[in-house]
């Protein structure tokens, strides 16, 4: 059975305070008003990572917006795997567009954050997607193969069964456009079969792979109910707590 999964990207949002706050608030609704099996996750700044594994990380797992592809080292301002684990964290976003696009992050280094990321039993969040262009031109397929083949591909089949695929269209980020579900589930069925290609049916069957475009309460249960999509990465959502607890409950629609 591949895992069900809500994850909540918060990034460069809330203060300490404000941090604490959202978080207690979704613990409780999660707590009070879930039911089924999947996963509720919430990839926070690092400044609130050890104090929201202590508030309730065991009803709703915890995540890292990215790490560094060192264990340590004179890398000012960075954070390594080994320090998001220390903390509680169990997941990490590798390869968000925004990484991609502001910090010029390439598939060969998101291969090695990738790797470093297994190596301290954390489990990768690994997000492809295309540009409204590569949308436009039809190009979309080639490119997630390509940043599949260049960012993952290279893992054993051990190491590949462990990690989460997100796709997120660039074009659909942010901006309240969304792929429609149809769009959405075709995408997610290539990427299994790519999937497949590679590490066979039975890996393939077994990955989770979320949808991260402008997911909102409206839109996740008809999402949700297609065949190879398993859930979410949140953005904007994520920062309301009733909009997030929503989405975890569309999956009961």
């Amino acid at each position: 059975m591949r895992k069900k999964i809500v994850a909540g990207n918060w990034k460069m949002n809330l203060d300490y305070a404000e941090g604490i706050s959202l978080f207690s608030e979704i613990v409780n609704m999660v707590r009070d008003e879930k039911k089924g099996d999947q996963l509720a996750i919430i990839c926070a700044p690092f400044i609130h990572l050890n104090s929201l594994s202590k508030l309730g990380g065991e009803i709703v797992k915890i995540g890292a917006q990215n790490a560094h592809q060192n264990d340590s080292g004179a890398y000012t301002g960075e954070i390594s795997a080994k320090m998001i684990k220390s903390v509680g964290c169990e997941y990490v976003i590798i390869g968000h567009s925004e990484r991609r696009q502001y910090f010029a992050e390439s598939d060969e280094l998101l291969a090695q954050k990738t790797v470093k990321v297994l190596e301290n039993n954390l489990v990768p969040i690994f997000c492809i997607g295309e540009t409204l262009a590569e949308r436009n031109d039809n190009t979309y397929f080639e490119v997630l193969k390509s940043q599949l083949e260049k960012g993952v591909f290279g893992l054993s089949e051990t190491d590949f069964s462990k990690i989460v695929i997100a796709y997120e269209p660039v074009w659909a980020i942010g901006t309240g456009l969304t792929a429609s579900s149809e769009q959405a589930q075709e995408v997610h069925a290539f990427i299994r079969k790519e999937i497949a290609a590679k590490y066979g049916e039975a890996v393939a069957e077994e990955v989770t792979i979320l949808y991260g475009g402008s997911c909102n309460p409206k839109n996740a249960a008809e999402l949700f109910a297609q065949n190879d999509i398993d859930g979410g990465l949140i953005g904007g959502a994520s920062l309301k707590s009733r909009d997030f607890v929503d989405i975890v409950k569309a999956f009961n629609s």
